[in-house]
């Protein structure tokens, strides 16, 4: 058992509430590709999921301003409670915003000293990166340096296979690009828990990952449907780098992290698997030749996913973060408006919108995904994941409440999906969860 310590805030009051509270892998998962963990972005999507005919479309859809509820410390405790066990280690929820506070952590962070999870913990974020790397786009959109509408083919001549047609920049960052999902190649492993562990100070470079595609069908045609794709972000990250001149890692410090005073969110160099302190660790279960199972620390590995997915924040830069993002102290008006522009086109076997308010329709924004609470509420943000790191950051679009979490899953089948579909519900109400 381990002590949860909650704070609760609504209104003048505050609450301080206490709370009481190893691995197995899906066979099934071993093929499921670390070069996006995609499978756990639908999760909260599905928590949140409305029926689609209680859900408007379009325009109006966005607009919807429901009443949120009032922060229940029971629910918010029960959310995050009982861990460590099998399937997670430890869990954090910071929730934000003048429709309340609440903060707390649950099961270890450190199986052996048995320490408990930070509050402050630094997290590997995984896919929010692309939040960062969309923001960045955009800003150079607006500083008229790229055009959304030209081909990204023009600004990276010889990056992107030959044999591909033409790409907009606007479709990489929503994801309507139609790209190759990419081959399978043994220096990338199985995906497996065991390859992982063993594999976890492998490199690669944004390159090899984009030379992925070279001989592979498109998906469909560029513009016409949606599917979530991490080449899409790798492609991004070095068009950031050929129009600035610029590393990536650089373009986040003085255009987001620097200005925001954001002291913990950073890209690693690709040479630099730490994770600072204080953090949880992160574990897999592997199996061993003789069938028993066990732990392995994978709490440092390789940040390759770089612009797409290798980026380390904590709970309060993401906080601080999405906070200046929506209130536009990135954005000019026009570039605004692409973050909460989702595209009118179907969604392509997405590993996003999964939802029956989506029915079967995009969900992805340029740099955001959006989801509808069967309440009506509307919530905007973006989830990640890493080996043994899983997060996500949302909120409503005025800002009324904000959530960070993230836990510490110690397989890859998507087993944390019940304390996801619980933070979102006991965040932002009673929730119908979809069919599909």
């Amino acid at each position: 058992m381990r002590l949860v310590v909650g704070r609760s805030t609504a209104g003048p009051a505050t609450t301080v509430v206490t709370l009481m509270e190893r691995p197995t892998v899906n066979s099934s998962a071993r093929r499921t590709s670390w070069i996006t963990l995609a499978a756990c972005g639908s999760l909260l999507a599905t928590a949140l999921a409305a029926p689609a005919s209680a859900a408007a479309s379009g325009p109006a859809r966005a607009a919807v301003a429901a009443p949120l509820p009032g922060l229940d410390p029971v629910a918010l405790q029960a959310a995050i409670g009982g861990l460590p066990n099998a399937d997670v280690t430890g869990a954090l929820l910071r929730i934000t915003g003048r429709a309340g506070h609440w903060s707390g952590a649950s099961g270890v962070g450190d199986l052996k000293t048995g320490q408990g999870v930070p509050l402050d913990a630094h997290i590997r974020i995984g896919s929010i990166s692309k939040v960062f790397t969309a923001t960045i786009v955009l800003q150079l959109a607006a500083e008229h340096r790229i055009d959304l509408n030209e081909p990204v083919q023009r600004y990276l001549p010889g990056v992107v296979p030959a044999d591909l047609p033409p790409v907009t920049v606007g479709q990489l960052l929503n994801h309507t690009s139609g790209f190759p999902r990419g081959a399978g190649d043994p220096d990338f492993g199985d995906g497996s828990p065991e390859w992982f562990a063993a594999n976890r100070f492998k490199s690669f470079t944004p390159q090899q990952v984009i030379d992925l595609m070279a001989g592979q069908p498109m998906q469909f045609a560029p513009g016409t449907a949606q599917q979530y794709n991490g080449l899409n972000y790798y492609v991004a990250g070095l068009l950031v780098e050929k129009v600035t001149g610029h590393g990536f890692a650089e373009e986040v410090r003085s255009r987001i992290t620097r200005p925001l005073a954001l002291h913990d969110t950073y890209v690693p160099g690709a040479d630099d698997p730490r994770l600072p302190s204080p953090h949880s660790h992160g574990y897999l279960t592997v199996k061993s030749s003789d069938g028993t199972t066990h732990p392995v620390d994978v709490t440092e590995q390789s940040p390759w996913p770089w612009a797409e997915g290798g980026m380390i924040s904590t709970p309060a830069d993401l906080d601080r973060f999405i906070s200046a993002l929506f209130r536009g102290r990135f954005l000019p008006p026009a570039q605004q408006a692409e973050l909460f522009a989702v595209p009118d086109v179907p969604s392509f076997h997405s590993s996003q919108c999964r939802t029956e308010a989506d029915a079967g329709r995009a969900c992805m924004t340029m740099g955001l995904m959006r989801v509808t609470a069967s309440n009506g509420a509307v919530v905007w943000g973006k989830t990640g994941s890493r080996p043994g790191y899983t997060s996500g950051v949302f909120a409503t679009r005025d800002l009324a409440r904000r959530i960070v979490y993230s836990l510490n899953p110690t397989g890859v089948d998507g087993a944390e999906a019940r304390y996801i579909q619980k933070i979102a519900a006991a965040s932002f109400g009673t929730l119908v969860p979809a069919t599909n």
